[in-house]
């Protein structure tokens, strides 16, 4: 599990999650999630999902902070992000 806490501005790349899902819960500020193709609004109390080897990008619009948790865990296949 991890806390993110970022500024506006900051773009994650494009990228699949090969070996595990992401789940995450909003905190505070806003952000776009591109996934698949399809472009959600995340704001203070959504939850979003990315399955297992879903292509995806983060949008950081607001000061962002959020929960995310990985299954399998992140230590099951000695990763640490």
């Amino acid at each position: 599990m991890r806390l993110w806490d970022v500024e506006p501005g900051h773009q994650k790349e494009d990228h699949a999650r090969r070996e595990y899902e992401t789940v995450g819960y909003v905190i505070e500020g806003t952000a776009e999630l591109e996934i698949e193709g399809q472009t959600i609004q995340l704001k203070a109390g959504d939850s979003w999902v990315v399955p297992k080897g879903a292509e995806h990008t983060y949008r950081i619009k607001e000061h962002f902070k959020a929960v995310e948790a990985t299954a399998p865990p992140a230590y099951a296949h000695g990763r640490d992000d």
